[in-house]
């Protein structure tokens, strides 16, 4: 028996996302198209490749692939550019976030252990040669954690505090003044 099965990693992924979504929301829509430096994903991009983030391991793990040599990656990344590339308002981008993301976690959600717990090789070349099927739904989520993040340093280049951020200095200030009404 593990402690972390599909559930757990349905209720990982859905914390996660609400809060790429709750930074997709509090970004002005007038702000989507800034990016860092020239070379760099917009914002917007930035979140719509987000939304597509779980395309690759749903191909994999939804067609029971076991080979990654199986898997024709250019046929695959075409499709997702072309859906990427498509234009979309602030509206839509949330949209597309909350329900890929919630077809994700609910595909997460029904997995059991023996699935979770299979293998499948790597590409040739690739260290280790094989990855439980656990693993590689867990690179879902650290893919769009990542991105996250870099969205979170593009909040601060507009001038918007991360959400996260300003919980924590809220938590923080809160426990500073009970620390300080308890010494009175």
């Amino acid at each position: 028996m593990t402690y972390y099965g599909g559930k757990e990693l349905a209720a990982a992924f859905r914390t996660v996302r609400k809060n790429t979504v709750r930074i997709a929301n509090e970004i002005p829509e007038d702000k989507y198209d800034f990016k860092a430096a020239a070379d760099t994903r917009s914002i917007r991009e930035t979140l719509v490749h987000i939304a597509f983030g779980t395309t690759f391991a749903s191909h994999v793990h939804m067609n029971k692939i076991d080979d990654m040599k199986k898997v024709n990656f250019q046929e695959l990344m075409q499709k997702v550019n072309a859906e990427q590339a498509k234009p979309r308002g602030k509206a839509d981008i949330v949209a597309l976030l909350e329900a890929e993301g919630e077809k994700f976690a609910s595909y997460l959600e029904g997995l059991p252990e023996s699935f979770l717990a299979e293998t499948v090789t790597m590409m040739p070349g690739g260290q280790p040669g094989t990855k439980s099927r656990f693993e590689l739904l867990l690179g879902a989520k650290e893919h769009e954690m990542h991105h996250r993040a870099q969205l979170m340093v593009l909040e601060r280049m507009i001038g918007i505090v991360p959400h996260l951020t300003r919980e924590f200095q809220e938590r923080m200030a809160r426990m500073q003044q009970a620390g300080q009404a308890q010494q009175r």
